[in-house]
């Protein structure tokens, strides 16, 4: 579990390796991560943006970017946060992620970028 706070968000990232619908032979590994965004801040924020960076040991890195996430555009009043899960495919076994979300203070608009901190993407074959 990692976690990165930016002017009172706090985003705390868990992940799992999913060995029951990853295929090594075949180079597919899946993986799930749960994240939580807290709003630690005096202010009421909507998260309306993500971008993360996603990189696999055996292929190219790439960059997914869109609005919300799972589909939605959640707003977090101070105190409260939003927990969702979400996935990633990755042809090795070893990858990370990291990314960051735009979020946007309602009460006069001010975006702020929110770090969505590093993790390792690991699957279970490479525990010892």
């Amino acid at each position: 579990m990692v976690t990165a706070i930016t002017e009172g968000i706090k985003v705390t990232v868990e992940v799992t390796y999913q060995a029951e619908f990853s295929s090594p032979h075949q180079h597919h590994f899946v993986f799930t991560y749960k994240v939580n965004i807290e709003n630690n801040s005096a202010h009421t924020m909507q998260l309306m943006r993500r971008k993360w960076e996603i990189y696999d040991a055996g292929d190219t890195s790439k960059v997914v970017e869109g609005d919300g996430v799972v589909g939605q555009q959640p707003i977090l009043e101070p105190g409260n946060h939003h927990e969702y899960v979400s996935g990633c495919n990755l042809k090795s076994g070893l990858g990370k992620m990291r990314g960051s979300y735009f979020m946007e203070k309602l009460f006069d608009g001010k975006q702020i970028e929110v770090k969505i901190p590093e993790f390792q993407l690991i699957a279970d074959i490479f525990d010892n």
